[in-house]
This record gives structure tokens, C-alpha cells and sequence, in this order.
């Protein structure tokens, strides 16, 4: 992975207003086992069915945050894409996502304003019941275009 050229996303002048993009995630066990080692997150209520059944939610809930990275990932990966850089994020988790879930995410960009190199882009996302839980914008920075390098190198980490 590390030293190897790497297609950055779209720039600013490739982006238009109104570009769509959908992705679906099912949480599996593997997902949040990952998140709550990497986080050393306990929360009773992310991984304790017994606890959670006592709860008004019934059921383990998938953690905001980690939603929040499938989002987020989603920049940085497709719109714009690699190079890109979150600037403001306002997410509304409106309903709850549990465990072995489906979200489907919808992405639009709602704005283009080529003088910051900045886009909006609006996220919601809906369970397996086609019911709104999550809802949001994002204030991103496409890739910069960059000046050929002409053999020099720069570290990666």
C-alpha cells in the first residue's frame, strides 16, 4: 500500500451540483468487534444484549460514531473521493441503527463553490425499514490539484 501512486478523487472544476451517490452497509459482528477494540469502547449498550433488552431500545445499538465512519469513508473514498478533507460535519441520528442492521446511504451534492474549493454535501440514510435515521451535511474540500513533482519525493509517514 505505502509507496505506490495512489488516483486521487475528482477536483473542484469536476464536481457539479446535484451528483448522487448511494451505499448500502449491513453491520456485521466483525465490523463492531472492530470498532470496540479499536476504540476500547464498553458501552453496555453497544455489546450486552441482556443490558440492552432492559433499555427502551430493546436491542444493541450500532455506536453513532461508528456511522459516522462508514460517512465519512465515504468522502474519502468515492465523493469526491482520495484527497479530500472534511471541513464541518452536522450529523442528526434520528433513529437508532442495531445490531445486524442495513443502512442505506444517500448522498447529494447540494452545493459547488469553486472560489474556497469547497462542496456540500447532503447524507441521509434509512434502515431496512425505509425508515430516516440518519441525517446530515458535510462541508468538504475535493483534492487540490498538485504541481508534478519531477523525480523529487516526499515521505509517506
Amino acid at each position: 500500500m505505502l509507496g505506490r501512486k495512489r488516483k486521487l478523487g475528482r477536483m473542484i472544476d469536476e464536481m457539479t451540483k446535484g451528483e448522487k451517490l448511494t451505499l448500502t452497509e449491513k453491520i456485521e459482528d466483525k465490523d463492531l468487534l472492530l470498532y470496540l477494540g479499536l476504540t476500547d469502547d464498553a458501552n453496555p449498550l453497544y455489546i450486552q444484549h441482556d443490558y440492552a433488552s432492559q433499555t427502551s431500545f430493546k436491542k444493541p445499538l450500532v455506536p453513532t460514531i461508528m456511522l459516522t465512519g462508514i460517512i465519512t469513508s465515504a468522502v474519502s473514498k468515492y465523493l469526491p473521493g482520495p484527497g479530500s478533507h472534511i471541513h464541518k460535519q452536522e450529523i442528526h441520528f434520528l433513529k437508532p441503527v442495531y445490531h445486524y442492521g442495513t443502512v442505506e446511504l444517500f448522498f447529494e451534492v447540494i452545493e459547488v463553490v469553486r472560489s474556497t474549493n469547497t462542496i456540500t454535501i447532503k447524507v441521509e440514510g434509512k434502515n431496512e425499514d425505509e425508515e430516516l435515521v440518519i441525517q446530515g451535511e458535510l462541508l468538504v474540500s475535493p483534492p487540490e490539484r498538485l504541481e508534478k513533482m519531477d523525480g523529487k519525493a516526499l515521505e509517506n509517514f
